[in-house]
């Protein structure tokens, strides 16, 4: 079967709050979706092998790998990326805000990864999180790479802040 032949299917999702409607062969990633159909490049692919963590969205509220998922299987999913994080009006989401304060950006390739992974660990412990759970959280996978210990370090500030 040649990339003509392959059947279209169109995919309905509300990413960042709008409505969008996108016709996409069976085999695209939701990763590449957003990033080479919507514009939204702040949704990173790093690894390739789903390790990294790089590619993370929000997808009815729940952190995941967007080179995990095709984008078909996202059909009628809200999504959340990096770019639909921040409140408006030149403010930063808390999670970000905090990264910044705590100079846990590195060299920003991961960081909108790492961001969207902290804010599924703060959805699930929103009370000040320990030092353990952050260290052993499952959400918290991104976090395992240069300077990880600024980015851990500054979860805990944000215990009450709003994920």
């Amino acid at each position: 079967m040649t990339d003509t032949d392959e059947k279209k299917h169109v995919v309905t999702i509300d990413v960042n709050g709008a409505r969008r409607i996108a016709t996409v062969e069976a085999r695209k990633l939701l990763v590449h979706l957003l990033r080479d159909d919507l514009g939204l490049t702040g949704t990173h692919v790093g690894c390739d092998t789903s390790q990294c963590g790089a590619c993370t969205v929000d997808i009815d509220g729940q952190a995941v790998k967007s080179c995990t998922v095709l984008a078909v299987m996202a059909d009628g999913s809200s999504i959340t990326t990096i770019e639909g994080l921040a409140p408006g009006g030149g403010a930063l989401h808390s999670v970000q805000a905090a990264f910044h304060e705590h100079h846990a950006l590195q060299c920003g390739f991961c960081t909108p990864g790492m961001i969207m992974a902290v804010r599924q660990l703060l959805k699930q412990n929103p009370i000040r999180p320990k030092a353990t759970s952050v260290t052993n959280s499952p959400a918290t996978s991104a976090l395992h790479r240069l300077h990880q210990h600024r980015a851990r370090s500054s979860i805990p500030c944000l215990g009450g802040a709003t994920p």
